[in-house]
């Protein structure tokens, strides 16, 4: 796929000051992902995004990272203990993340970039305190947000109660919803704006590029038109795609070798 940025900004304007540090911000914890997420990630925005850009690592362990990303701790949560949903993400919202202050881009470390990103930091959101995210494809009358892909403001107190909401009632939202994308969206619709990205920017590997059950397992993963994020969900993650199989039996991964192209 050829990258294409005519399209990105038309319609468009930037949507915070010239001026305004842009910020790719990842979370890497445990053992699951190695640093070569981090660093792959790091070599897929600065192939597909042409704005200036520092990107930052929240993480419990930065060997191996590239010097080029700066990483800071994982903020603490004050949570009991139990079973970790991804809440960690919610600490990005913090009123003040050490020394970062501007308009932040949080990606996934286990996404593929397949084209120019720029229209995520210059797509003009409606509302000034406004998070925009992917729309959920299994169930989007749900109104839930897939946290793969999101825009906010970092470190400027526009969020101020999020996080703190968050632990001080969370024995009862952790009944109410499974994860912290369901937190995060149902707050801020309720308290200030979520909006979602153009549906064919960022596409589900699982829903959207795989043949459903029983073509998958005939037909190779195609990448749709008009996409410039893939993002992995469940058991597949990009080296599985890449090699073919694993998952659940109905969900045969058939080998899909273009997506080296872009993951590297």
């Amino acid at each position: 796929m050829t990258t294409d940025t005519s399209n990105n900004t038309s319609n468009t304007q930037l949507n915070t000051s010239t001026n305004e540090q842009r910020y790719i911000i990842c979370m890497k914890w445990g053992k699951k992902y190695g640093s070569e997420y981090v660093n792959r990630l790091y070599n897929m925005v600065t192939r597909h995004l042409t704005l200036d850009f520092q990107m930052v690592c929240l993480t419990d362990d930065s060997e191996g990272i590239n010097a080029a990303v700066q990483c800071y701790p994982i903020p603490e949560m004050d949570l009991p203990a139990g079973p970790e949903r991804g809440w960690k993400k919610l600490t990005t919202f913090k009123p003040e993340l050490y020394d970062l202050k501007g308009t932040a881009l949080f990606l996934d470390i286990d996404i593929v970039i397949v084209d120019n990103i720029d229209g995520f930091f210059t797509y003009q959101a409606k509302f000034e305190d406004s998070v925009v995210i992917i729309r959920d494809w299994k169930k989007p009358w749900r109104m839930i947000g897939n946290s793969s892909v999101y825009r906010f403001k970092v470190g400027q107190n526009t969020y101020p109660d999020l996080l703190a909401n968050f632990e001080r009632n969370f024995e009862t939202i952790r009944i109410q919803v499974r994860h912290e994308q369901a937190y995060l969206s149902n707050y801020l619709r309720e308290h200030h704006h979520l909006e979602y990205w153009d549906k064919s920017w960022c596409v589900s590997f699982k829903y959207q590029c795989m043949a459903k059950p029983p073509f998958n397992f005939v037909l190779a993963p195609k990448l749709p038109d008009g996409a410039k994020i893939v993002i992995f969900h469940g058991e597949i993650n990009p080296p599985e795609a890449i090699k073919g199989g694993g998952g659940k039996w109905y969900r045969h991964v058939k080998p899909t070798p273009w997506l080296e192209e872009y993951w590297r």
